[in-house]
C-alpha cells in the first residue's frame, strides 16, 4: 500500500509532503508494460502529482501534470484528485536508452529536454489553471522546482525517483515536497539548505524502510515537524461505459454513423487498458444523443 503524509513546521515556515508511491508505480508498471526507464520517467510524475494533488482544497478537484520534451517516450501524463489517488500513461511504453553518465536510468533521455511541463488544475470554476513551464532538464524532479518557481512563486525543493528491479517491477518510488510559506525568511532559507546537506536519494531512503514521515524529518532535520495528515493514495482510474459512450458521443454523428459500418467498436482506456466494447445497434443508439 502507498502511503503519503503532509508535515509543517512548528514556526509555520516550511511545509514538507512525502509519498511512498512503490505500489502506485508497480501497478502503473504492470498495466502499461513500461520498460525500466518508461517506468522510471511515470513513476516520478505520477509520484509529483500525488504530491501536487494532495495539496488541493476540493475534494472533487483534480490536477494533471504532462511533460513532453520531444524525447523517445514522447508524452508522460499523469492525474491526480485531492486525496492524491493517481493514474497515467506513457506514450510510448517501450522505450530501450543506455544508462546516463551516473550509471543511472536515462529518464532525461527518454523523456527529451525541448518541451515544456504543463500544469492543469481543475478547481470547479469556469475554467481550469493551466501553468507552463520550459523543461530544464528533463530529470523531472527539477522541472517540477523550476515550475513552482516560475508559475506560483513557491521556491520549492522536489526530489523524486524509481528503483527497478531486473524483472521489471519495482523496489522503491516517490518522492517529497518542501516549500516556503510566507512567513519563511532568509534565515529559513539558510536552515531548509544546511538540513538537506548530505542527503540520500530518494529510493534509498525508501529502500531503508523509511516512511514518508521519517522522510519529511530527515529532508528537514534542523526543524521540529507537525504531521498535518496522512493519506493512502493507490493507482485509481475513474473510467466508466458512460464517460466512453460520452467521449464516443462527442465525435458527432458522422463518425458514429462510420463506426456503426464495423462488426465492433472497441475503445481502450489509455489509463488502465481497459477495453469497452460496443455492438452495431449500441453505435446506432448513441446516434440518436448526439447533437450534430
Amino acid at each position: 500500500m502507498a502511503f503519503s503524509v503532509r508535515c509543517i513546521t512548528t514556526d509555520g515556515t516550511v511545509s514538507a509532503t512525502a509519498i511512498d508511491a512503490t505500489d502506485i508505480v508497480n501497478r502503473a508498471a504492470e498495466i502499461h508494460k513500461t520498460s525500466a526507464v518508461a517506468s522510471a520517467a511515470l513513476g516520478r510524475l505520477l509520484s509529483a502529482a500525488s504530491l501536487m494533488g494532495s495539496a488541493l482544497k476540493g475534494k472533487d478537484d483534480s490536477l494533471t501534470l504532462r511533460i513532453n520534451g520531444g524525447g523517445p517516450a514522447g508524452t508522460v501524463l499523469a492525474v491526480s484528485d485531492a486525496q492524491g489517488n493517481v493514474r497515467g500513461y506513457v506514450q510510448q511504453p517501450v522505450v530501450e536508452l543506455p544508462l546516463n553518465a551516473k550509471g543511472k536510468l536515462d529518464v532525461a533521455g527518454a523523456v527529451g529536454t525541448d518541451g515544456f511541463v504543463t500544469v492543469i488544475k481543475d478547481l470547479g470554476l469556469k475554467e481550469p489553471y493551466v501553468g507552463r513551464t520550459p523543461i530544464v532538464s528533463g530529470e523531472i524532479a527539477e522541472d517540477i522546482t523550476a515550475y513552482f518557481a516560475a508559475s506560483e512563486q513557491t521556491p520549492t525543493v522536489c526530489g523524486l525517483g524509481v528503483l527497478v528491479n531486473p524483472d521489471l517491477t519495482i523496489k522503491a518510488a516517490g518522492g517529497f515536497l518542501v516549500q516556503l510559506l510566507p512567513a519563511a525568511g532568509e534565515d529559513t532559507i539558510t536552515k531548509v539548505e544546511q538540513s538537506m546537506e548530505g542527503l540520500e536519494s530518494v529510493t534509498a531512503m525508501l529502500s531503508r524502510g523509511m516512511t514518508p514521515e521519517a522522510v519529511c524529518r530527515r529532508v528537514l532535520k534542523l526543524f521540529d515537524l507537525e504531521v498535518l495528515d496522512a493519506a493512502a493514495p493507490t493507482y485509481r482510474c475513474t473510467c466508466t461505459r458512460e464517460r466512453v459512450e460520452a467521449a464516443l458521443l462527442s465525435t458527432g454523428k458522422d463518425a458514429l454513423r462510420e463506426m456503426a459500418q464495423d462488426k465492433q467498436t472497441e475503445v481502450r482506456c489509455q489509463f488502465c487498458d481497459k477495453v469497452y466494447r460496443f455492438t452495431p445497434r449500441e453505435v446506432l443508439a448513441l446516434i440518436n444523443k448526439a447533437t450534430d
